[in-house]
């Protein structure tokens, strides 16, 4: 069964950046941002998560990993550095400062007990999608890394997701590739698929969001 969908046609999504493109320029890289609002779910019973990789790199994500010793490729903490993040100000501290957590798999129940109370719910505990190696060297590291770099984390806790896929220094057809990798994964975890999507709009960071139809 083919699961691929596109999101309507490509010169509509094309269209919608060109009338983006045409607001006031901002003095920063505003973001491209979907919003797909959801409908049909009971979210209560319905766990719905997802990584999602795209096309294109959207910017560079601050990584740390929980490892037996230090890697080159990541910054790292230790077994024997994790007592101090007893510390719930140090504790804090660490998880503001980074994007994604990766670790050694048997470091996990460890990494668990140390940091899961806080990495748990800001949604950043490392996990067999992405973040949990089995090998620590570098060449894993560094494709575990260049992965990420790539990936959106989705976890569904209300009737309507907002991501990043991309931003305007991009060109429209990387920004087109990354919103069809996007809407295919959200589909694909879906109970019913595309008859849970209510409407999807694009914007950019400073903009009102322009209402895309899914065909």
């Amino acid at each position: 069964m083919n699961t691929d969908h596109n999101v309507g046609d490509k010169m509509k999504i094309e269209q919608a950046l060109e009338e983006l493109r045409k607001h006031e320029k901002r003095k920063f890289n505003q973001s491209v941002d979907v919003i797909i609002n959801l409908k049909g779910l009971d979210l209560k019973r319905e766990n719905i998560n997802a990584v999602i990789t795209l096309p294109h790199k959207i910017k560079d994500k601050k990584i740390c990993g929980f490892f037996d010793k230090k890697s080159e490729s990541v910054d790292s903490i230790t077994k024997p550095e994790f007592p101090k993040y007893k510390d719930k100000k140090a504790l804090r501290k660490l998880i503001k400062e980074y994007d994604f957590f990766i670790a050694s798999a048997h470091l996990m129940p460890t990494v668990a007990a140390t940091f899961g109370k806080v990495l748990g719910p800001s949604g950043k505990m490392p996990s067999p999608q992405l973040g949990i190696l089995n090998n620590e060297n570098d060449e894993t590291i560094k494709q575990v890394s260049d992965r990420i770099t790539k990936s959106i984390k989705i976890r569904v806790k209300e009737a309507s997701i907002k991501t990043t896929i991309g931003n305007e220094t991009m060109k429209n057809e990387q920004i087109i590739e990354n919103f069809n990798a996007f809407y295919n994964g959200i589909v694909n975890v879906l109970p019913t698929k595309r008859d849970n999507i209510k409407n999807i709009m694009l914007k950019f960071t400073m903009t009102k969001p322009l209402k895309l139809e899914a065909n």
